[in-house]
């Protein structure tokens, strides 16, 4: 498991992160990892930003049923 520390360490060391690749580096289910991020985030430690790809400037891609699969979203520090 992991601690809120040791995701801001993680962070302040990357710069940017995908909750997966955090819950991946640290062998953490990707709920918890998501739940810590949102946490943070209402601290103001981190905030979550989005990357628009080249291929999907809508968000309504047919292979994304849910609009948001071809928008990855990172995490950086405030």
């Amino acid at each position: 498991m992991t601690s809120l520390m040791a995701i801001r360490d993680m962070l302040a060391l990357e710069g940017r992160l995908q909750a997966a690749q955090i819950g991946q580096r640290t062998a953490t289910p990707l709920p918890l990892v998501e739940a810590m991020l949102k946490q943070m985030e209402a601290m103001g430690r981190v905030v979550s930003l989005s990357a628009d790809e080249a291929g999907c400037a809508t968000g309504a891609c047919r292979t994304c049923p849910e609009g948001k699969t071809c928008q990855p979203r990172w995490w950086a520090l405030r």
